[in-house]
């Protein structure tokens, strides 16, 4: 067979071991950590989904090796609590039984300890251990390390090592990067000791490559090593690439791969964790800077999920092995779908963080476009059905693609009608924003899976009373979506006006001058993209705060990009549109003009729920699903839609 991608499905060989490709799952918080901080029942689903779909490696994170000076909520393997070794067990099993390499990220968090912690009373009554005695920016007190305590730490990397090889882990990743404890003693921002384990360069390598002795020590040799490094640190006063590429050539000796990020905790997760506003592979540039100077294997990370990227990547020589978080959380079939040359049915991750934001609000994990994730142990694959049935979907948008495609999968004879001449719905939008094409590429990606699996897609029918009585379906699957909220306002009436759904239709009508009403999601996102494109762009809002239905940590990053690309105006209520702008009121009652010659409607959405109520009797089996039921997001829309097509 020849490969699409002969350098990324190629194996390579780290110690004594093979691993069979160039795609390694990077590093990724469990998905449920037990009370004692043992792994729960449903993390080893979580990682092992990975396994499954053909990575090289899937690895776990993280492990707090130390407990004792860092009481971040994370992984601990203490033999002390019974049960525990046992779990690990369970997870490696998990991970190797499908021929990946089960990898587990030892880490300490020093200064930030307690970062993840949803006791807020036990987080702030927490001693924090860094290099140095100060006061973080945020007014919490840190207290240096003692020569003995860092002693104490370096064994105990060993000995969680040594532990992790037990429970049958094949490769451990030690982290150096991201702003934690060994970070904070490589950086010449954190570490302004005096001793032994400060100043010098040789010095501040000292406690990591005392770590890596330890690591070495405790599962001897041959047993993989990887070591994750801060390319750079990419903030005034860190250490920058030249000094990273110092910090790789230091440590070269004692590791297996050279795992390159960026970032620190110091500047906040969206450069170490690129958001859909950033170029794919942004951070690429510093490991193939740090693989120009050390002769280990280097591995890159960072919003990578194109094919042919990543193959450009590994044969052009900038890395060795492409690492991925999010992009297999939304298709964990990716490596599958590499090595079976078929990238065309990848479903692509959308930067969106729904995965990240699903941490602090709920405790779990979710992945707007993978409906699996966190539920792994709900079951890995679809059960096909033992019945097959006549399924009729109304509505070609997120939800009736979803619903159409899983029932497909199970066996059932599916028919999709959609009352429009494409499929996609409010995906097809997002053609016309650069940094929200991946939403629109879901669309296409879904289509191509519709008819592989033989689903008779009708375009340009609506799925009337009507038409479900002749075609007397067994299921029928309502997923009629939503329609754009159009306020009235006063001289509209051939001005330049816009409804956000039909931007990428009516875009090139706008103005140099463009006033945006509604400063939900979809508005601050119009208003970002308006902008890059060097238009003076004005977003009203009538709340007093913006993007009210953004995930929180997507919100911050959308927040800083609005007030860059935009004039924002809240406490405003729209009224009428002159030759001059819109006419608003504000609380007080006051009439404000806000200027601009052209206009985009962003209010909203509205359920098509008379459409959706016509259906509900038309056939013995019927779900309504997504927006239908209630305007929200991909998220809501996949999973209703899934599940929905798992009941027939």
């Amino acid at each position: 067979m020849k490969r699409m991608y002969p350098h990324l499905c190629s194996p390579i060989r780290l110690g004594n071991v093979t691993f069979r490709n160039r795609i390694f799952s990077a590093p990724m918080g469990a998905t449920d950590i037990a009370t004692d901080c043992s792994v729960g029942p449903r993390t080893p689903g979580f990682y092992e989904l990975r396994a499954k779909g053909g990575a090289a490696a899937v690895t776990a994170s993280e492990l707090a090796v130390h407990p004792k000076t860092d009481a971040s909520h994370s992984l601990h393997l203490d033999l002390s609590v019974p049960g525990c070794l046992g779990s690990h067990t369970f997870l490696a099993d998990a991970i190797k039984r499908h021929g990946a390499v089960a990898s587990i990220e030892l880490n300490h968090c020093g200064q930030y300890a307690g970062t993840y912690l949803v006791d807020k009373e036990k987080k702030a009554s927490l001693c924090q251990y860094g290099p140095i005695d100060w006061v973080r920016p945020d007014g919490i007190p840190v207290k240096a390390l003692t020569e003995e305590q860092i002693a104490e730490i370096v064994k105990s990397f060993g000995e969680a090592a040594g532990l992790c090889k037990r429970a049958g882990y094949g490769m451990v990743m030690v982290h150096a990067g991201h702003g934690w404890l060994l970070n904070q003693f490589l950086s010449p921002y954190y570490n302004r000791r005096t001793d032994r384990y400060g100043g010098s360069l040789e010095n501040r390598l000292r406690i990591v490559r005392e770590v890596l002795e330890s690591v070495r020590a405790a599962v001897g040799p041959g047993f993989p090593i990887e070591l994750r490094i801060s390319g750079s640190e990419l903030f005034e006063g860190g250490y920058d690439i030249q000094e990273g590429c110092r910090i790789a050539q230091g440590l070269e000796d004692l590791v297996d791969l050279m795992h390159v990020s960026a970032g620190t905790y110091q500047i906040g997760f969206f450069v170490t964790t690129p958001p859909m506003f950033a170029e794919h592979g942004c951070n690429v540039h510093l490991a193939a800077e740090v693989k120009k100077h050390v002769k280990v294997p280097v591995a890159t990370v960072g919003a990578l999920n194109d094919p042919d990227k990543m193959e450009e990547i590994i044969a052009s020589g900038k890395a060795d092995v492409v690492e991925m978080a999010r992009g297999l959380l939304a298709d964990p079939e990716f490596p599958n779908k590499v090595m079976a040359n078929h990238p065309e049915e990848i479903v692509h991750c959308l930067r969106c963080y729904t995965c990240m934001a699903e941490r602090p609000t709920t405790e779990t994990r979710r992945c707007a476009v993978n409906p699996l994730v966190g539920r792994e142990m709900e079951g890995l694959d679809l059960v096909p059905a033992l019945v097959r049935k006549r399924v009729l979907v109304a509505g070609g948008g997120v939800g009736g693609m979803e619903a159409a495609l899983t029932a497909a999968r199970r066996g059932h004879q599916v028919t999709l009608c959609e009352k429009t001449g494409e499929l996609g719905g409010i995906l097809r939008e997002e053609q016309a924003i650069p940094f929200k094409r991946a939403m629109y590429q879901l669309g296409v990606t879904l289509e191509t899976l519709l008819k592989k699996h033989g689903v008779d897609i009708r375009l340009n029918t609506e799925a009337t009373p009507e038409l479900v009585e002749r075609e007397a379906p067994d299921a029928l699957i309502v997923a009629v979506g939503s329609s754009p909220i159009v306020p009235k306002l006063a001289g509209m009436e051939g001005r330049n006006v816009v409804v956000v759904n039909d931007y990428y239709l009516r875009g090139n009508q706008l103005t140099d001058d463009v006033v945006v009403l509604g400063g939900g999601l979809a508005g601050c996102e119009c208003a970002i993209h308006l902008g890059q494109l060097g238009k003076r762009v004005y977003l009203v809002e009538m709340r007093d705060e913006l993007a009210v239905d953004c995930n929180i940590r997507q919100k911050p990053i959308l927040l800083e990009y609005t007030h860059r690309f935009a004039t924002v105006h809240t406490g405003l209520q729209g009224e009428s549109l002159t030759d001059e702008g819109l006419v608003c009121r504000n609380v007080k009652g006051e009439t404000e003009l806000v200027p601009g010659t052209s206009f985009i409607l962003a209010v909203g959405q509205r359920s098509n729920t008379a459409a959706a109520d016509a259906l509900r009797d038309s056939a013995p089996f019927v779900r309504v699903v997504g927006d239908c039921v209630q305007p929200a997001n991909i998220t809501q829309a996949i999973y209703q839609a899934y599940h929905a097509a798992k009941d027939i």
